[in-house]
């Protein structure tokens, strides 16, 4: 959907590079079936339809992880209206003070197909 301008999404520099380093980890290489050029392809596509967020305030620590972090700079400072995230156990509450909604893929997927229907 981000590809087809249907979705946007938010990006900031470091969010990117750990996507990157966590994406081409063998293991993760393995599972998907993919070689890190592919990888990396997916990656310049997704770059190309996220809107970039400069990380202009940081509230840290608000985070028992500090790999969470970054992700929550660039959903505060990007304006997010979600946060779309498997951890959401670490995340929500602290989202939720900047008026941010956590949820998990599988609920945010059923609720934009709501929302394409409308």
């Amino acid at each position: 959907m981000a590809l087809e301008g249907r979705l946007e999404l938010l990006a900031s520099v470091p969010l990117m590079i750990e996507y990157e380093a966590v994406l081409t980890r063998a293991e993760h290489i393995t599972v998907v079936g993919l070689d890190i050029a592919e990888v990396n392809a997916i990656l310049d596509a997704v770059a190309q339809v996220c809107t970039p967020v400069s990380l202009r305030f940081l509230w840290r620590p608000r985070l028992k992880d500090p790999g969470d972090e970054m992700v929550l700079e660039t959903a505060v400072n990007g304006g997010a209206d979600w946060l779309i995230t498997f951890d959401v156990r670490h995340l929500a509450q602290v989202a939720r003070d900047f008026g941010i909604r956590v949820m998990r893929p599988p609920e945010a997927w059923k609720e934009v197909q709501r929302n394409a229907k409308k």
